[in-house]
């Protein structure tokens, strides 16, 4: 079921990217990542009510507050990073840059989560790399 959504993912990420470059024409990139905020925020707190999590906020531990904050605030440097760079570039030459995310977590997960690196995970990486380049230049 996670490939499910990690499908669904991509494919809300590409209309993202799109929606976002014909959204921030003439308009600061620094308030249009607060308005897409704002509209994650309600998706995100309304998901909740409607599958009754709420209860579970008192239940998190501090670490896990400590690192869903941080997480948080890696995401919004990310958007606010991703909006000023679609706003001054093309959408295509962006999101492969973007998407070198991919590599740099596989890195990430291998030295603190400490991840399995296989030669399959390698030569994909080094792909996703080529691609990358290969589209972005």
């Amino acid at each position: 079921m996670w490939a499910v959504f990690a499908v669904l993912s991509a494919i809300f990420a590409a209309f993202t990217s799109i929606l976002a470059k014909v959204g921030i024409d003439n308009v600061n990139s620094n308030l249009a990542t607060a308005i897409r905020t704002v509209v994650v925020i309600i998706m995100a707190w309304g998901m909740v009510f409607v599958t009754n999590a709420q209860g579970g906020i008192g239940m998190i531990s501090k670490k896990s507050w400590i690192f869903l904050i941080l997480s948080g605030l890696a995401t919004g440097a990310s958007w606010l990073c991703y909006y000023r760079a679609l706003q001054l570039g093309e959408v295509s030459k962006v999101v492969p840059i973007d998407k070198m995310s991919v590599v740099i977590t596989l890195i990430l997960a291998v030295i603190f989560l400490h991840e399995r690196f296989t030669v399959k995970s390698f030569f994909g990486m080094l792909l996703i790399f080529a691609g990358t380049l290969l589209m972005a230049v």
